[in-house]
Protein backbone atom coordinates (compact mmCIF):
# COMPACT_ATOMS: atom_id res chain seq x y z
CA UNK A 1 0.00 0.00 0.00
CA UNK A 2 1.32 3.59 -0.98
CA UNK A 3 0.06 6.40 0.59
CA UNK A 4 0.12 9.60 -1.19
CA UNK A 5 0.35 13.15 0.67
CA UNK A 6 -0.26 16.77 -1.57
CA UNK A 7 0.59 19.81 -0.44
CA UNK A 8 1.19 23.05 -1.74
CA UNK A 9 -2.52 24.01 -2.03
CA UNK A 10 -3.89 27.40 -1.31
CA UNK A 11 -5.18 30.83 -2.34
CA UNK A 12 -3.99 32.48 -5.08
CA UNK A 13 -5.29 35.45 -7.00
CA UNK A 14 -5.87 35.33 -10.69
CA UNK A 15 -2.65 35.41 -12.54
CA UNK A 16 -0.86 34.02 -10.12
CA UNK A 17 1.14 30.85 -9.45
CA UNK A 18 1.12 27.48 -7.29
CA UNK A 19 3.33 24.48 -6.69
CA UNK A 20 1.86 21.27 -5.31
CA UNK A 21 4.02 18.59 -4.15
CA UNK A 22 3.04 14.97 -4.00
CA UNK A 23 5.26 12.97 -1.34
CA UNK A 24 5.00 8.77 -1.61
CA UNK A 25 5.61 6.57 1.13
CA UNK A 26 7.63 4.17 -1.12
CA UNK A 27 11.24 3.21 -1.32
CA UNK A 28 10.59 2.31 -4.76
CA UNK A 29 9.04 5.78 -6.15
CA UNK A 30 10.73 5.49 -9.53
CA UNK A 31 8.83 2.34 -10.43
CA UNK A 32 5.28 4.48 -10.08
CA UNK A 33 3.89 6.37 -13.48
CA UNK A 34 2.39 9.50 -11.45
CA UNK A 35 -0.44 12.09 -12.33
CA UNK A 36 -2.23 14.75 -10.95
CA UNK A 37 -6.16 14.91 -11.63
CA UNK A 38 -8.51 17.74 -10.04
CA UNK A 39 -12.39 17.93 -9.24
CA UNK A 40 -14.16 21.14 -9.32
CA UNK A 41 -17.56 21.55 -7.11
CA UNK A 42 -20.30 19.95 -9.16
CA UNK A 43 -17.87 18.52 -11.45
CA UNK A 44 -16.49 15.27 -12.34
CA UNK A 45 -12.67 14.55 -11.87
CA UNK A 46 -10.29 15.31 -14.75
CA UNK A 47 -6.70 14.44 -15.56
CA UNK A 48 -4.56 17.70 -15.70
CA UNK A 49 -0.83 16.09 -16.32
CA UNK A 50 1.11 12.76 -15.91
CA UNK A 51 4.83 11.95 -16.43
CA UNK A 52 6.25 8.59 -16.48
CA UNK A 53 8.39 6.51 -14.12
CA UNK A 54 11.64 7.77 -15.02
CA UNK A 55 10.08 11.51 -15.71
CA UNK A 56 11.43 11.62 -19.05
CA UNK A 57 8.12 11.68 -20.87
CA UNK A 58 5.51 14.14 -19.92
CA UNK A 59 1.27 14.72 -20.76
CA UNK A 60 -0.98 17.35 -19.97
CA UNK A 61 -4.41 18.28 -20.44
CA UNK A 62 -5.18 20.40 -23.45
CA UNK A 63 -6.54 23.30 -20.64
CA UNK A 64 -3.40 23.50 -18.84
CA UNK A 65 -1.02 22.49 -21.18
CA UNK A 66 1.53 25.14 -21.27
CA UNK A 67 0.91 26.62 -18.14
CA UNK A 68 1.14 23.65 -16.02
CA UNK A 69 4.28 22.08 -15.34
CA UNK A 70 4.55 18.21 -14.26
CA UNK A 71 8.07 16.36 -12.96
CA UNK A 72 9.75 14.56 -10.53
CA UNK A 73 12.67 13.85 -8.50
CA UNK A 74 13.04 9.92 -8.17
CA UNK A 75 16.05 10.74 -5.70
CA UNK A 76 13.79 12.61 -2.94
CA UNK A 77 10.49 11.32 -4.09
CA UNK A 78 8.12 14.10 -4.81
CA UNK A 79 6.45 15.06 -7.82
CA UNK A 80 5.42 18.59 -8.48
CA UNK A 81 2.75 20.09 -10.35
CA UNK A 82 3.46 24.29 -10.92
CA UNK A 83 0.94 25.92 -11.52
CA UNK A 84 1.27 29.43 -13.52
CA UNK A 85 -1.49 31.92 -15.22
CA UNK A 86 -3.69 30.27 -12.87
CA UNK A 87 -7.84 31.47 -13.52
CA UNK A 88 -10.61 30.91 -11.06
CA UNK A 89 -11.66 28.06 -13.89
CA UNK A 90 -8.24 26.48 -12.54
CA UNK A 91 -9.86 26.03 -9.16
CA UNK A 92 -10.94 22.39 -7.46
CA UNK A 93 -9.36 20.03 -5.20
CA UNK A 94 -6.51 18.85 -6.58
CA UNK A 95 -5.19 14.82 -6.56
CA UNK A 96 -2.08 13.09 -6.59
CA UNK A 97 -2.15 9.40 -7.80
CA UNK A 98 0.19 7.02 -8.63
CA UNK A 99 0.18 3.61 -10.93
CA UNK A 100 2.35 0.42 -11.91
CA UNK A 101 1.10 0.52 -15.12
CA UNK A 102 3.81 2.45 -17.92
CA UNK A 103 2.83 6.04 -17.77
CA UNK A 104 2.40 8.41 -18.74
CA UNK A 105 -1.55 8.07 -18.56
CA UNK A 106 -4.12 10.57 -18.95
CA UNK A 107 -6.72 7.74 -17.12
CA UNK A 108 -8.07 7.42 -13.84
CA UNK A 109 -8.13 3.58 -14.41
CA UNK A 110 -4.76 3.42 -14.61
CA UNK A 111 -3.79 4.63 -11.39
CA UNK A 112 -3.67 2.50 -7.88
CA UNK A 113 -3.59 4.91 -5.47
CA UNK A 114 -4.56 8.50 -4.93
CA UNK A 115 -3.88 11.08 -2.15
CA UNK A 116 -6.55 12.88 -0.11
CA UNK A 117 -5.80 16.23 -2.26
CA UNK A 118 -5.14 19.89 -2.15
CA UNK A 119 -7.52 22.69 -2.43
CA UNK A 120 -6.61 25.42 -4.78
CA UNK A 121 -8.68 28.89 -4.81
CA UNK A 122 -8.40 31.45 -7.04
CA UNK A 123 -9.75 34.70 -6.85
CA UNK A 124 -10.76 37.07 -9.56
Amino acid sequence: QVQLVESGGGLVQAGGSLRLSCAASTSTFSSYAMGWFRQAPGKEREFVAAINQYGGVTYYANSVKCRFTISRDNAKNPVYLKLNSLTPEDMAVYYCAAGRKPGPDGRGSAYDYWGQGTQVTVSS
